[in-house]
Formats: structure tokens, sequence, C-alpha cells
């Protein structure tokens, strides 16, 4: 799975994205220093690892990996080819769903490219491009659908979908905030709207703002009164803090954390909630070999989550031998959970659940 870090220039992406990748981004005080898209494999925090990792010794941990992509700053008039605007709208086409990085800090030594800070305004410029490149799109769906009826009348309901998108864009909403079944979802199949992607705002405050919820901040308030209409999440980090903190290991990054008076970093934060908002849940398997966390979407079957360890564990799928990890931290060992009866069976419907523990049992 894909994100994709997008944001008007310098408003702290490519530093955001150093913290989360130790990419290397280039990272500078002008507009358009990120041309190229750069991309970076990120590991999702999963202290179950952990405790599995400490159980077994493994010669090999192996968690869960999101992949981000550090997209060129956007500016207005993208959607007409203003700045780098075709090539962003075309690099934000290729992601599944968005990080969008908005400055709410104050300093007069970095330059903004409207002059001021100002969220609500910055967060409009971005939404406002992809819903112009949006509504192009829908009103060529449209034209074909139309010619297309002439012979065909079964498409109206097709061309009602569309129509009714075209009206929400139009008027300035987001194709995600448009109400759709999963039959109506079926027609974007082979039209993917840029605003249709899940969103997870990243609000980038000052260092003295991120011990709590920056509430004094009125443009970070702004922002998340907005993200809440929408139903997005929104995530208040200090970009340049937490590169800082990325450099840290061990204990020496507890220790920092614990100063600043935060249990966790602000990128942990947010690989959890892009995880999340994927709709991507982490099964497990553990032993002296290796730990590891195999990403699946929610609600699939045992079955096809064996695939993904081989296809051949789910062409010849026998069953699925489940531990609950929250039965095996509390019991302490695998002897323990057998004992009380909490190792279980479970066939071809069973719904994984996250955090499960799994052996495969399969015959090819």
């Amino acid at each position: 799975m894909k994100l994709g870090i997008v944001g008007l220039p310098n408003v702290g992406k490519s530093t955001l994205f150093n913290a989360l990748t130790g990419g290397g981004a280039e990272s500078a005080n002008y507009p358009f220093c990120t041309i190229e898209p750069n991309v970076g494999i990120v590991a999702v925090p999963d202290s179950r690892l952990d405790f599995l990792s400490d159980l077994y010794h493994p010669e090999k941990y192996t968690p869960a990996v999101i992949e981000f992509v550090d997209i060129a700053g956007l500016v207005k008039g993208a959607s007409q080819g203003e700045g780098l605007g075709n090539k962003f709208l075309s690099h934000i086409r290729e992601v599944d769903a968005i990080v969008h990085v908005i400055r709410c800090f104050e300093d007069d030594n970095i330059i903004h490219v409207d002059g001021n800070v100002n969220s609500l305004r910055d967060l409009e410029t971005i939404n406002l491009e992809l819903i112009f490149s949006d509504i192009e799109m829908v009103e060529r769906r449209i034209d074909r659908t139309k010619k297309a009826m002439k012979g065909d009348k079964t498409l109206a309901s097709e061309l009602a979908v569309f129509e009714r998108l075209h009206a929400a864009l139009s008027d300035g909403k987001s194709a995600r905030e448009v109400e759709l079944d999963e039959s109506e979802l079926e027609y974007l199949h082979d039209t993917p709207l840029l605003s249709m992607k899940p969103v997870i705002y990243v609000a980038n405050v000052s260092e003295d703002e991120i011990e709590s919820e920056p509430t004094s901040n009125r443009n970070y308030m702004a922002l998340k009164e907005q993200a809440e209409r929408e139903h997005s999440q929104i995530i208040a980090v200090c970009a340049q803090l937490e590169a800082e903190i990325a450099e840290l290991d061990g204990e020496e990054k507890t220790m920092f954390l614990e100063d600043l008076g935060i249990a966790e970093s602000g990128l942990d934060r947010l690989i959890k909630a892009s995880y999340s908002l994927l709709g991507l849940i982490s099964y497990l398997t553990g032993g002296p070999q290796e730990v590891r966390a195999w990403t699946i979407t929610k609600g699939t079957k045992a079955p096809g989550a064996a695939g993904k360890i081989h296809s051949d564990f789910e062409r010849g799928f026998i069953r699925a031998e489940i531990v609950s990890f929250e039965d095996l931290e509390r019991l302490g060992s695998m002897n323990a959970v057998r004992e009380a009866g909490l190792y279980r069976s479970e066939g071809k419907d069973y719904v994984m659940k996250d955090g499960d523990i799994v052996l495969f049992r399969f015959n090819v």
C-alpha cells in the first residue's frame, strides 16, 4: 500500500518524509525542491512483535511495512498546469491514500508561498486543485456514458452516479463526501478520482506545542474542526523535532520522549493511523526462525490470509491454528495457552482478527 505526502511548498513535507524513512530527501527553504517523488518503505510499529521476539529470540524480525511517497509541492492553478501541477497530479493518482501536511507554525525565516500562515486557506488550495482535476475527469465520463446510452439504456444508473458526483464537486465538495453504496463505487474503478482518496491531515506545529493537543494554536483548531466535518483523521506533529527523534535509538529515544512528556512519537502515531486508514490489519507468525507481521485487509478469511505467505497455503488450506495475542501475553507461553484451552482450530470461513497468532495447516 502506498501513501502520498502532499501539501503546499515549504510546509514540511520533505522534513516529515526524511523523519519517516531516513530517505535523505532534499529539504530546502524554496518552492519545488522536490521534483521527482522520493519513495521510502516504513516499518509499522508493533509492540506485539517485540513480545514475540522476546519469547522466541528469532533469527529474523519482520514487521509490516507501508510505502510513503514525498510528492512535489502543489500551488494554486496546478490543475491548469501551474508549477509542477500536471506532474503532481499524476503522482498523486498512483497512491492509495493521502497524507496532507499543512503548516500551522509561525516562522518568519521560512517562506510561505502565500505570504502568511492560514491552515484553512492552504487546505482549500490543495483540495480545490484535486476537485478541479476530478471535475474534468467526471465530465469526460458523463459525455462518454451519454453517448453509450443511445444503444444501452441500462447505463442510466451509472450516469446518475456521475451526475451526483459532478454536482458535489462543482459545489467545492470532495468526492469522498458523496455517499455511495458498493454497487455505485464499482463505476469508479476505471475513473480514479483524486478527491475520493482517503486522507490524514498532518498539522505541522512548533516544537513547544507537541506535549499535548495544541488547543491554543488557532490554525490547528480550525483544521481540526474541518477534519471532523469530513470524518478525516488529524495528527499534530513537529516535523523538525520528529526528524531529530528519528535519529535516536532504543533507550535514548524513550528517555527523550519521556522528557517531552509524550508516550510515542508523532511519526509512530502517523504510521499506525495510515495503516488503519487503508483498512489494514496484521496477523502474526512466530518461532525461532522468524517473527513476522503479515498485512491483510479487514474481513479477510483464513485461506486468503494463508495465501499471503504462499499461494500453496491457500490452495491446499486445511485449517488455521490460532492463538489470540492477548491470551498469549496474559498467560506468558504457548504451553499455558494450550493448558487453558485457548489454542483453537479454525476453518475456511474464519474471518481473521488483528493480532491473531497463526499456524496454517495445508496439503497440496
